[in-house]
């Protein structure tokens, strides 16, 4: 999602809430009453995350090589390597 720089995240994400509760209670009226915290639609926490302006593809990428682990045992597939180099520029052992 794009907004201008000036719009504190916290304004927007209170807007998106505020519009989105809104028209869920205009189009939904006796299905909303079940899911509301009080009178509340929405708790007044939220989560932002960044990626820095990474292409759309390799944030779809990143997700797509996830794996969960199997029933607590550690990941289901070994890290993935990345760039071949280690600290300080040296190279891994040739296999």
């Amino acid at each position: 999602m794009h907004y201008p720089p000036k719009v504190a995240l916290s304004n927007l994400v209170n807007s998106l809430k505020g519009v989105s509760a809104r028209r869920l209670r205009q189009e939904f009226p006796a299905h909303i009453r079940k899911y509301l915290w009080g009178d509340h639609f929405w708790s007044p926490s939220y989560f932002a995350a960044s990626c820095g302006g990474a292409p759309l593809s390799i944030i779809k990428e990143y997700i797509d090589q996830q794996k969960r682990p199997a029933r607590g045992l550690g990941p289901a597939v070994p890290p993935r390597q990345t760039g071949g180099a280690l600290a300080g520029g040296q190279r891994p052992p040739a296999r």
